[in-house]
């Protein structure tokens, strides 16, 4: 309980089952995973994944093409980038609620075009 997970490798897991714990990786293509209530995942790596099983918890993907899902009513939180000629730059970030309709649960998204969209595993 109200512990931590982290990790900055890439090709690496930061897992925690505690209760209001924080499971954290910043290295790419890494997966972040938290099944307590009240707990966060979250992910800065490129091509990584966050993920929130607890309730009243959320899965942040921060990364460039981080995907991201969560328990029904946790909250999912994703960035979108793009790429250009200096390099990549944020276009979008969007969080929302997951309600078992727009956002189901146990569903990995991604963002593109500002939008929520499914991955397809």
């Amino acid at each position: 309980y109200q512990s931590a997970a982290t990790n900055t490798g890439d090709q690496s897991a930061a897992t925690n089952t505690g209760y209001q714990s924080a499971a954290t990786n910043t290295g790419d293509q890494s997966a972040a995973t938290n099944t307590g209530n009240w707990s966060a995942a979250t992910n800065t790596g490129n091509r990584s994944a966050a993920t929130a099983e607890g309730e009243g918890s959320i899965a942040l993907a921060w990364g460039i093409d981080g995907k991201a899902k969560a328990a029904l009513g946790s909250y999912i939180a994703l960035a979108e980038w793009e790429q250009d000629e200096n390099g990549y730059k944020l276009v979008c970030a969007r969080m929302h609620k997951v309600d078992g309709k727009i956002i189901k649960p146990d569903t990995f998204y991604k963002l593109k075009g500002g939008k929520f969209v499914e991955v397809k595993e």
